[in-house]
């Protein structure tokens, strides 16, 4: 008889792989958001002009709730949060010429482990 082998997760309960991802990509989030605190508080030093922080601030805050509807099971949080991630990253780089190391560090969390802990619960996903 041949038996058949599952590789995915098959309880829906978050595990702490899970939460740990969550967790890792939140803090890095937050440190993202961090450096545009301290961009804004420099702003008219470094003239930046205002709008490009209503901008990068909502991009922080959609990446905040992508991540809460991640830990709910929700697929538009999965596909929201690299993208904002990505937008976030570009944003920088175009607007301010700054590579910011914990974009691509989230991005690499993202890929790397978050997958490893997402992909086996996709089908709790909605």
């Amino acid at each position: 008889m041949k038996e058949e082998y599952s590789y995915f997760d098959e309880d829906p309960k978050k595990g702490t792989g899970f939460i740990l991802t969550i967790i890792a990509l939140l803090l890095f989030t937050i440190m993202g958001l961090g450096i545009d605190i301290d961009e804004y508080v420099q702003h008219e030093y470094l003239n930046i002009p205002k709008w490009y922080f209503y901008v990068i601030f909502t991009i922080d805050i959609l990446m905040v709730i992508s991540l809460i509807l991640m830990f709910f099971y929700k697929k538009i949080g999965i596909f929201a949060f690299p993208a904002l991630l990505i937008l976030h990253f570009f944003m920088h780089n175009y607007y301010l010429s700054t590579f910011l190391y914990t974009d691509v560090t989230n991005l690499f969390l993202f890929t790397g482990f978050g997958m490893l802990a997402i992909i086996p619960k996709w089908k709790f996903f909605k």
